[in-house]
């Protein structure tokens, strides 16, 4: 059986087939941010880009856990 994603990475799916991009074209674009407070990162991801609250968040957090923010 196979674990279930918990977390910020439960989202993934639901990004990719809303955006229509895969999860690592926003976590290059989040490398590619200058450094920023993570309520800013998602302001940018919903503001420039489009996204939804939640998506966005799951995206910001994933990244900034990644990198050890």
């Amino acid at each position: 059986m196979a674990e279930q994603v918990k977390g910020p990475a439960s989202y993934f799916p639901s990004i990719e087939k809303t955006y229509g991009q895969p999860v690592a074209h926003w976590m290059a674009l989040l490398q590619a941010m200058p450094p920023a407070r993570h309520s800013d990162m998602v302001a940018r991801l919903k503001n420039d880009h489009g996204l939804g609250h939640g998506h966005a968040n799951a995206l910001v957090a994933h990244y900034r856990a990644e990198k050890g923010l």
